[in-house]
């Protein structure tokens, strides 16, 4: 059992190093290699800060642990929703008038509809698979022209251009191994991680969706919290509603989509009857704001991160699933 719960917790820290190192090495090479900063803020970017999720996703489907892949992605998108807005919030009022941030917003209540319709058929395979990339495909090519066209805030972008300078001054050879090296790092941390949960989760006797909707889904949204808070810190709180936007969206149609190309993966119980409905409730949550151009001050936040507190506690107590 304490080898489960090392096993767990390194592969936890290793898939956030390595994460870090692989977007900032392969950020450096498109940068040096000709790439515009938009282009790199919505692929190099937005792919590499959601590798931990997708390779603990297709790591968790291979291993046969569905519950795990499913609770990753649902648990990161609640997680993303009440606990990194709530913490950002509370630390400085939140701004939902960032332009564009509505458009984006609807996707992600379209996308998490569309993800709950394909949910409730009872497994995912590869052919829907294929339709949320290709959605994806669709959104990231909508998005670059919405950016490029003034439409919308180069978000992702603007963080990227900060460091984009000194990061290709940095030797070749250097950007290189810390890209492969951080890839097969986030590889082998998925590698340790799920099989911790798996263990962990037998071990107590709670469901595998328990441990990735609450462990998984919570460590895998750390580098996007500690984004979140820093980024409160530094007055760049209105970056921080599309960068949870994007993230919802690229979770539901990108890792849930690769992941189901791996193999038909069956959608737990207490998903499909508990789960499915506390991300679509949250997710219709943030539209008022985003809609009314409104602020999430301290007093939404408070209420944020109570509801997460009382959502993580019921998953330990646990869920009645109808028979």
């Amino acid at each position: 059992m304490t080898f489960s719960i090392l096993s767990f917790f390194a592969g936890l820290v290793l898939l956030s190093g390595a994460a870090e190192v692989l977007v900032r090495s392969s950020v450096a090479l498109a940068g040096r290699a000709g790439v515009s900063p938009l282009v790199i803020g919505l692929t190099v970017v937005a792919f590499g800060t959601s590798a931990p999720e997708l390779v603990v996703c297709v790591r968790a489907a291979l291993a046969d642990a569905p519950g795990i892949a499913y609770g990753n992605v649902v648990g990161s998108n609640i997680a993303n929703i009440l606990l990194i807005l709530g913490a950002a919030a509370l630390l400085a009022p939140l701004s939902c008038a960032t332009r564009g941030i509505l458009h984006n917003s609807l996707i992600m209540v379209a996308a998490t509809a569309g993800f709950t319709i394909l949910a409730l058929t009872g497994v995912l395979v590869w052919w829907q698979g294929v339709v949320m990339l290709a959605l994806l495909a669709a959104y990231l090519v909508n998005a670059y022209w919405r950016e490029r066209s003034g439409v919308e805030a180069p978000a992702h972008a603007v963080e990227v251009v900060e460091d984009l300078k000194a990061l290709k001054r940095r030797p070749l050879a250097l950007l290189v191994v810390g890209t492969l090296g951080g890839l097969a790092g986030v590889v082998f941390g998925a590698e340790l991680l799920v099989a911790g949960a798996v263990d962990i989760a037998r071990a107590f006797g709670v469901g595998e969706a328990v441990i990735g909707l609450t462990l998984v889904a919570v460590g895998t949204s750390l580098p996007e919290l500690a984004a979140a808070i820093a980024a409160a810190r530094h007055g760049h709180n209105d970056l921080t509603m599309g960068n949870v936007v994007g993230s919802n969206i690229f979770n539901i149609l990108g890792i849930l989509g690769a992941t189901a190309l791996v193999r038909p993966l069956p959608v737990p119980d207490q998903i499909l009857s508990f789960d499915l409905w506390v991300l679509a409730a949250v997710t219709l949550a943030v539209v008022p704001f985003v809609a009314r151009r409104a602020v999430i001050g301290r007093g939404v936040a408070v209420a944020f991160l109570a509801v997460y507190a009382a959502y993580i506690a019921v998953q330990f107590v646990g869920v009645d699933i109808p028979a």
